[in-house]
């Protein structure tokens, strides 16, 4: 499992002209879901996107966590992320999860983070063409591994 985390000030998904997720001061994580992931690549995942130190202590220094910040967390599964594209120019999708079973996977990471985290939890929708609007903070980006 992949997550390509974002710290932003504000981020929203539209399906259809809807919004259908969104949150302020937080992160975004667009999430890949792998052959063979499971629960404990979920538990390391949800370990890792509400304590990873991305936010800024009072001296100014990434000391603090979506955990300590309370800030929002927006979800979006996206397949792309986890592609193969070491060989030839078009990308291969071989390395992505089934549908079905990544979202069973990524349905699990949304409920443990929700569980989890107080500062709220939104998601885009599985399988929909979405349109995702982000403003980066910093820019602030990282890419996770569970």
């Amino acid at each position: 499992m992949l997550a390509l985390i974002q710290r932003v000030a504000r981020a929203s998904v539209e399906v259809d002209g809807q919004v259908v997720g969104q949150v302020g001061d937080g992160l975004l994580a667009l999430v890949g879901v792998q052959p063979g992931d499971d629960a404990s690549k979920v538990k390391r995942m949800t370990e890792r996107l509400l304590g990873y130190r991305v936010f800024a202590d009072d001296a100014g220094k990434m000391n603090r966590s979506l955990a300590d910040t309370g800030g929002g967390l927006l979800l979006v599964s996206q397949f792309t992320l986890v592609a193969d594209t070491d060989a030839g120019m078009r990308p291969s999708f071989s390395t992505a999860a089934p549908p079905d079973a990544a979202e069973r996977v990524f349905s699990q990471l949304v409920e443990s983070c929700r569980n989890q985290h107080a500062g709220g939890v939104e998601t885009g929708r599985f399988g929909a063409h979405m349109v995702v609007s982000l403003v980066n903070d910093g820019p602030v980006t990282f890419l996770l591994r569970a």
